[in-house]
């Protein structure tokens, strides 16, 4: 014979059990993070110097560009080096995810001669941050 009572208790357990977990373990967090290409050193890039610096000087210094751009019969080098940061929430059935993507970006413009002409940076990955889904990173107010 089936004790109806204890069956019922039994199943009653395992909501409690399983209640318990979608509360307290269900819910998760983590952080990542990823890089793309070596970074850029501002005091490498000081070492080239417009007028007097060549494409071999260049390469010799920051290695491989990303990407080389013929520009008539000049030339432009790119080098970049990204980095982004996640946090993530989950709870139960919700998720909030955020993302921070910044570079750094280098722009080496070469004449007929492969002479260095003139240089632009943006020099911003070390700037990345973590943070909660909800917050802006960029309002700095």
């Amino acid at each position: 014979m089936v004790d109806m009572q204890s069956t019922t208790f039994t199943r009653g357990a395992l909501r409690v059990i399983a209640l318990v977990f979608l509360v307290v373990l269900a819910p998760s967090c983590f952080m990542t993070r990823g890089t793309v290409n070596a970074p850029i050193e501002r005091a490498e890039i000081e070492k080239l110097v417009p007028g007097k610096s060549t494409a071999r000087d260049a390469v010799a210094v920051l290695g491989a560009p990303s990407e080389v751009v013929q520009l008539g019969l000049r030339t432009a080098y790119r080098y970049e080096f990204t980095t982004t940061k996640r946090g993530v929430l989950f709870l139960i059935v919700l998720g909030f995810y955020n993302e921070d993507t910044r570079s750094d970006r280098v722009w080496l413009f070469f004449d007929s001669s492969d002479v260095l002409t003139h240089v632009g940076t943006t020099l911003q990955a070390a700037d990345t941050e973590y943070a909660l889904p909800w917050y802006d990173i960029h309002d700095k107010r």
